[in-house]
């Protein structure tokens, strides 16, 4: 889920309305890893600060990815087991690609990579709770109508 140019905000201003709203807590500002990876115990919101890229939701291999160009402004809702990365970092030097990266209260990232290791772990991913407000608008943005 993209919200395309919903924020004109510094990290520190993003930050600080993700906490005013209440549902995620901010923990990082950085890019994304560009090994594909995916969250088995939480949701992941990702509010980009500054640059442009192009991402990749759903892992290379699968005909059904989604490879969006982002751009500072833009906020994404990753949910639970959804495999994400960085394809490229469209500004060079110019602006790095940073977003401010939030976490539903109580909840602690992983880092899963698909290995069967890990079955034991996506397994769990059904049991993830949704939002119970939308983490940028509030009681009635766009994440509580999906």
């Amino acid at each position: 889920m993209i919200y395309h140019g919903a924020f004109n905000a510094t990290s520190t201003e993003l930050e600080e309305h993700l906490k005013a709203i209440g549902e995620v807590v901010p923990q990082w500002v950085y890019s994304m890893y560009s090994q594909t990876h995916f969250h088995s115990t939480t949701h992941e919101v990702l509010g980009i600060v500054s640059g442009s890229a192009r991402l990749c939701f759903g892992g290379e291999e699968n005909p059904e990815r989604f490879e969006p160009t982002v751009q500072r402004g833009d906020l994404i809702i990753v949910p639970a087991g959804v495999g994400h990365r960085l394809l490229e970092d469209l500004q060079g030097n110019q602006e790095e690609f940073q977003m401010v990266g939030a976490y539903p209260h109580g909840k602690h990232w992983d880092m899963c990579y698909g290995k069967p290791e890990e079955k034991a772990k996506a397994q769990r991913i059904k049991d993830v709770a949704w939002f119970r407000q939308d983490p940028l608008y509030g009681v009635d943005g766009p994440a509580l109508h999906v």
